[in-house]
């Protein structure tokens, strides 16, 4: 019987990939055991146990970066932390005894992988972004595999690291939307449909600037936009419009919402999508073959959003405006540009698609299924 051990946390961005995989092993071992170590008040104690899977707590936590009298007493319990996860990895690794330990990021992955590599147990790691974390820089030193989700994530890596790049793990439903349809569902007609959002607590800046985009066509019929506020934005957003003399009552094609929970259906109407830069979020908009302008976080760990957008403008899948760049106005003729030139809008999505490895999730479970014989 196939056990396998995950290791993951932090964020949706490290935990949704191990669940993806986590899947895909199921489906070929049905009768697989499948366990999560992770942190008892970190989102994967809700999110995993949700998906179906058995869960083990170890309390990790990760370091603040910036100086103050907050993060320092934040970052003394993290070192107690530190000292005393050693013991607890060793008694949830020995207890499970995984053929394989696999590693997705955040600050519990270090700590489970490097004790199961102390006691001999084959070690997968998988780095998401296209600059990887102080994770995945440490235990790429001693893991069995390195998988990484694009080829420029290596430049960030010792040179002498091996690795495979293998994708990102996206939702399978993201693979099997017919576009046609959900146009009709979502009332689109022939118009563009945008979609925007900026995360699940919604951003700022985005915010203003999209409210901004909303004065600008709100009057016109060329446009169906759906735009997710993220749960900071319920109330901003509405006052936003209103400073600008904007009244979208009754306009059934300005949907304005907290948060896009059928995004498979939206991304496959859009005609462009204005986002953040998450891996996986861009891994999505690659499989879709979405156009998109991307505003990446300034706010995450090394700027990695930052570089996650650029492997797409670079290869000219996308619009990237860094956010102390952006403006309303400077969205708006970004937006004005690509839909008054249909024949670049579609060839920025030819060429996401083009990038996508749909075949990820796959991918993964074999580069797992191949450590098996090392035990």
């Amino acid at each position: 019987m196939l056990k396998v051990l995950f290791a993951c946390g932090g964020t949706a961005g490290h935990i949704n990939p191990a669940l993806a995989v986590a899947s895909t092993i199921r489906s070929h071992h049905p009768d697989a055991k499948i366990l999560f170590a992770g942190n008892p008040k970190g989102m994967e104690s809700r999110l995993v146990p949700k998906a179906g899977f058995d869960f083990a707590p170890i309390e990790i936590m990760g370091f603040q970066r910036q100086f103050n009298w907050r993060n320092i007493k934040y970052n003394i319990t993290s070192a107690g932390c530190l000292l005393t996860c050693g013991p607890k990895a060793k008694r949830i690794i020995e207890s499970f005894d995984p053929d394989v330990v696999v590693g997705t990021g955040g600050y519990v992955s270090g700590p489970i992988l490097r004790k199961a590599h102390q006691m001999g147990y084959p070690t997968v790691t998988h780095e998401q972004n296209a600059f990887p974390g102080v994770t995945t820089k440490l235990i790429s030193k001693t893991a069995d595999k390195v998988l990484l989700a694009v080829e420029e994530a290596h430049t960030h890596l010792d040179p002498s690291t091996p690795y495979i790049v293998t994708g990102n793990p996206i939702r399978q439903e993201m693979l099997f939307q017919n576009r046609q349809q959900a146009r009709e569902k979502l009332g689109v007609g022939d118009r563009i449909c945008l979609v925007t959002f900026g995360g699940s607590l919604g951003a700022q800046r985005i915010n203003e600037c999209v409210a901004d985009l909303v004065a600008w066509h709100y009057k016109g019929n060329q446009i169906h936009h759906i735009h997710a506020t993220g749960s900071y934005g319920t109330q901003l957003f509405p006052k936003l419009l209103a400073e600008k003399g904007v009244d979208i009552t009754g306009n059934p094609h300005i949907d304005i919402r907290e948060y896009i929970d059928n995004m498979p259906e939206c991304l496959a109407a859009a005609d462009l999508v204005i986002c953040r830069a998450g891996a996986i979020t861009l891994s999505e908009l690659q499989a879709m073959g979405r156009a998109s302008i991307l505003i990446p976080s300034p706010n995450v760990a090394a700027n990695h959003q930052y570089f996650n957008a650029m492997v797409l403008q670079e290869h000219g899948a996308a619009v990237v405006i860094e956010e102390k760049d952006l403006t309303g106005q400077r969205l708006c003729q970004e937006v004005e540009a690509l839909i008054q030139d249909p024949d670049r809008l579609a060839q920025l999505g030819r060429n996401a698609q083009s990038m996508a490895i749909l075949d990820a999730n796959e991918r993964i479970y074999q580069e797992i299924l191949s450590l098996l014989g090392q035990k």
